[in-house]
């Protein structure tokens, strides 16, 4: 399988640089991927998709504002710091710039020196584990220092952070957004639940390699990044209960999917209580154990997340997708619009 396999031609001014005003003002396309039909809609409307008695499934990490910028101790240089992952206590995985000047011992300051970070390992492509030092609490400190790690494609400035979180958002700990949530509303949620819809929460602490595309050719060389997930007593409970009564698992993003799957697969299909660190790569081949339909955004050309739901649906039929999305003006991507697929 050839990464090529999963590339289209995508127009720079379809990429969405800011979110709608109303988050479920998005449009939504509807796939079936066995009768092999799309229909073009709005967002506000999934709720006409789901049925009493299914489970919509969703993401309720919450993104850090990861993103620091400060100088080098030594010669007063400029430093940018993208957090990545809590190793241990105050240490991080982060990715630096510019890194090939920040050796073992350097130390950066932010904030006036409210924060500040030193190197203890270096890594590979820019990555670098730093111990952070600081007065009172960690994040509260990070909140007024740092800033919202946007997409590089995204070149606008975001008025409000809160549009790059979930109105669900929760559990401190991403690095980007799960964004296939950001098109929901509290108020589409309560209609959602009304209907008879069982809102289940997850978390998966979403890291940059989500959203980066394949730099191999050949799709079974690539290597997957590792996640952070849990899922709770109540939620499995709740899943197999609706699984049970014969209603479906409805995820909302690709990282509900890969999270129910990687438990799924760990448990015969089954879901029960788990937490623990997850690179499932779901490419076509894959036999899905636990998801029955999901929305998601529409995503990079060649990225994993193209080659997952291609799994689902086939990928002849997402690529043919793609295309009437390019061709009907969807916008892509983090603000992009959605696809629904069952």
């Amino acid at each position: 399988m050839n990464t090529a396999d999963f590339d289209f031609d995508l127009p720079e001014h379809l990429i969405a640089q800011v979110p709608l005003e109303k988050r479920d003002n998005s449009k939504l396309l509807i796939l079936d991927s066995n009768q092999k039909t799309m229909v073009d809609s709005h967002f506000d409307h999934i709720i006409d998709q789901l049925n009493p008695g299914d489970a919509l499934v969703m993401n309720n990490t919450r993104v850090l504002p990861a993103r620091l910028y400060g100088h080098k101790t030594e010669t007063n240089g400029h430093v940018e710091l993208l957090l990545l992952k809590n190793t241990q206590g105050d240490q991080w995985e982060v990715l630096a710039k510019p890194a090939k000047r920040l050796k073992i011992g350097a130390t950066i300051n932010f904030g006036d020196g409210r924060l500040t970070a030193t190197v203890v390992e270096e890594l590979d492509h820019g990555g670098r584990i730093v111990e952070f030092a600081y007065q009172g609490i960690f994040l509260e400190v990070l909140e007024s220092l740092g800033e919202m790690p946007l997409p590089p494609y995204i070149h606008e400035k975001l008025e409000d952070r809160e549009r790059y979180q979930t109105v669900y958002a929760k559990e401190n700990g991403s690095a980007a957004a799960p964004t296939a949530g950001l098109h929901f509303t509290q108020e589409l949620l309560a209609k959602i639940e009304a209907k008879g819809v069982k809102l289940v929460y997850l978390t998966l602490h979403v890291g940059l390699g989500t959203f980066r595309p394949v730099s191999v050719d050949n799709v079974e060389a690539h290597e997957m990044h590792s996640e952070f997930y849990h899922l709770s007593d109540q939620a499995a409970d709740s899943l197999n209960q609706v699984k049970a009564a014969g209603g479906r698992i409805v995820a909302v993003g690709t990282t509900s999917i890969r999270t129910l799957e990687t438990i799924g697969s760990k448990f015969d299909g089954r879901l029960e209580a788990d937490s623990g660190w997850t690179n499932i790569f779901i490419k076509p081949g894959y036999q899905f154990k636990v998801v029955d339909a999901f929305s998601t955004n529409f995503h990079l050309p060649k990225s994993t997340l193209v080659m997952l739901v291609s799994a689902f649906a086939g990928r002849d039929f997402i690529l043919d997708a793609y295309e009437h999305a390019v061709k009907e003006q969807y916008r892509f991507f983090s603000f992009g619009d959605a696809m629904f697929i069952q």
